[in-house]
């Protein structure tokens, strides 16, 4: 209980139990006064966080003593990498542990939003298939054009599980990958081939706002939008536009931009399946994620290779 660790944000409860048992624990999102807080903690080697919260320049400025910010989630992009890089801070996060689970939820949600789920089980609970018949019709997965943006472990895993739909598959990213699915180095063209758009590209400054308006006009008025990567991935408010205008068919969406506030528009449209930012949680995966902060904390205090640095 020695070693200090400071806490940027709240985990999963059994990691944070097993946090605060074995290192003493700092809670900066619990602190009515942080610059004192931060203050008194400017020696502290070890500062943990999640993906969503990250790291600003700021606060690790106002921490001359860190050495290593232990990221719980597979994201950084919350983190200030190049500040990490200038001042030698290492960085660690929780990668392939999540994977199998956030493509899950990405099928679960073109599922969803192909069939109208959510919306049949409102029309089911509202009365409407006596008071007005048969739902209206929907679209099936076999044979559909997919097209993934971002063709990392958790794209690769998305487009494993589509091909047992029996769906086309095609990519777009910075490289192409050993893989035998044809690869689109212009996003737009990918869209205009694509009846489905799944984003799962890492977010960040380098992505933001890679899936364009112009990018989701060139999927089409029957074209559907799946986002378990980052809300700033997508120009929300074209996406928001065009679902509304009948340019885009549906949408199911995990991440948004302001989370956890999203838009009263995208919450009002029966044709758009929300979530909120889920793909994780799990418990066995949130279980694991805390075991890969743990192990990289102890073998930092250890002296020992991280086990998952970024």
């Amino acid at each position: 209980m020695s070693d200090p660790v400071l806490l940027l944000s709240a985990l999963h409860e059994p990691t944070q139990g097993r946090l605060e048992e074995r290192y003493k624990v700092h809670h900066l999102y619990k602190a009515t006064d942080k610059a004192a807080l931060l203050a008194s903690m400017s020696q502290c080697p070890v500062a943990v966080t999640t993906g969503g919260r990250g790291i600003d320049a700021a606060t690790m400025a106002a921490l001359p003593g860190l050495k290593l910010v232990a990221c719980f989630g597979v994201g950084v992009d919350a983190i200030d990498l190049a500040y990490c890089k200038a001042h030698g801070i290492a960085v660690t996060n929780t990668p392939d542990v999540l994977t199998d689970d956030v493509a899950d939820l990405a099928i679960a949600l073109l599922l969803a939003s192909l069939r109208q789920v959510v919306a049949g089980d409102r029309w089911v609970r509202e009365g409407h298939w006596v008071s007005r018949g048969p739902m209206p019709i929907n679209r099936g997965l076999a044979g559909l054009r997919i097209g993934i943006v971002g063709l990392g472990r958790i794209g690769a895993a998305i487009a494993l599980r589509c091909t047992a739909f029996r769906t086309q598959i095609a990519y777009h990213g910075p490289n192409r990958k050993p893989v035998d699915w044809p690869y689109y180095p212009d996003l737009l063209e990918l869209a205009r081939w694509s009846d489905v758009l799944i984003a799962a590209s890492p977010g960040g400054e380098s992505t933001r706002g890679l899936v364009s308006r112009e990018v989701l006009e060139a999927l089409g008025p029957d074209g559907h939008f799946i986002n378990i990567a980052r809300g700033s991935v997508v120009d929300q408010a074209a996406l928001i536009s065009l679902l509304g205008s009948g340019g885009l068919a549906g949408a199911g969406l995990d991440v948004f931009d302001n989370e956890p506030h999203v838009p009263a528009e995208l919450i009002a449209m029966p044709q758009v399946v929300l979530q909120p930012h889920q793909a994780s949680a799990t418990r066995g995966t949130r279980d694991a994620m805390g075991g890969l902060v743990l192990d990289n904390l102890e073998a930092w205090f250890a002296g020992k290779p991280l086990v998952t640095p970024v």
